[in-house]
C-alpha cells in the first residue's frame, strides 16, 4: 500500500468537509446502505455525524481522514467522554454479578478516562491493505485517556476479528438511543 497521508480535523473543521465525510461513508458501506436498514441510510448516518460535531458539545472531537495518492480513502473519528456522558446509557456488562456501584465505577468519566472511537471506515477500493489499522493507530496513538471504547455489531465478523487482533476485548452490550439502532457489543482497549 502507498503510505497514506493523514489529516486531522476538529468538530468545526469536520463540518466544513461534510460532503467528503458522506462520500467516504457511501464508498465504504455500500452493502449496508443497499440493505435498506434505516439505521444505515446515509441520511441517518449524517444526522449522527452532525450530532457528534455539534459545536455546543465541545468534546474534543477528532476526525482523521486518510488520503492515498491524493484521493480520500478512509476516515475515523472519536472524542473523550466527559463527566455525565450519555455514552454509557443502557450498558449491560457481561459479568452478571456486578453490583450497582461496580457499574457506576466502570462508567464514571472524568474527561480523560475514556476515548470513544465512533467510526473507522475504508473505501471499498482500498480495503485489505492495512488502512483500517493505520487509521486506528493514527487516531489512538498519543491519546492521554486510560482506555478507548467502541461499539461493533456482533455479526460483523471481519471487524470483530480485527479488533480482537488489535487488543480490544468485549465487556458487554448496548443499544444506543439513536432511532433504529441495532444492539452492539461494547469493546474496550487499554491505552496506558
Amino acid at each position: 500500500m502507498t503510505e497514506p497521508e493523514f489529516r486531522h480535523y476538529t468538530a468545526a473543521e469536520a463540518r466544513e468537509i461534510r460532503d467528503t465525510v458522506e462520500d467516504v461513508y457511501r464508498r465504504s458501506y455500500g452493502d449496508a446502505i443497499a440493505s435498506g436498514d434505516p439505521f444505515d441510510s446515509p441520511e441517518a448516518f449524517m444526522l449522527r455525524f452532525d450530532a457528534y460535531t455539534d459545536p455546543a458539545r465541545g468534546w474534543g472531537f477528532d476526525l482523521v481522514v486518510a488520503c492515498v495518492e491524493g484521493a480520500t480513502a478512509g476516515q475515523t473519528w472519536g472524542w473523550p467522554l466527559r463527566p455525565g456522558a450519555a455514552g454509557w446509557g443502557g450498558l449491560h456488562l457481561d459479568d452478571g454479578g456486578l453490583q450497582d456501584g461496580d457499574l457506576k465505577e466502570f462508567t464514571a468519566e472524568t474527561g480523560d478516562r475514556t476515548f470513544a472511537l465512533s467510526e473507522i471506515m475504508v473505501c471499498a477500493e482500498h480495503t485489505g491493505r492495512g488502512l483500517a489499522r493505520a487509521l486506528h493507530d493514527e487516531l489512538l496513538d498519543g491519546r492521554l485517556e486510560q482506555r478507548a471504547t467502541l461499539l461493533v455489531e456482533p455479526d460483523n465478523e471481519r471487524a470483530y476479528t480485527r479488533y480482537r487482533k488489535w487488543g480490544w476485548y468485549r465487556v458487554g452490550w448496548q443499544r444506543p438511543s439513536w432511532e433504529n439502532a441495532p444492539r452492539f457489543d461494547v469493546l474496550i482497549l487499554p491505552l496506558r
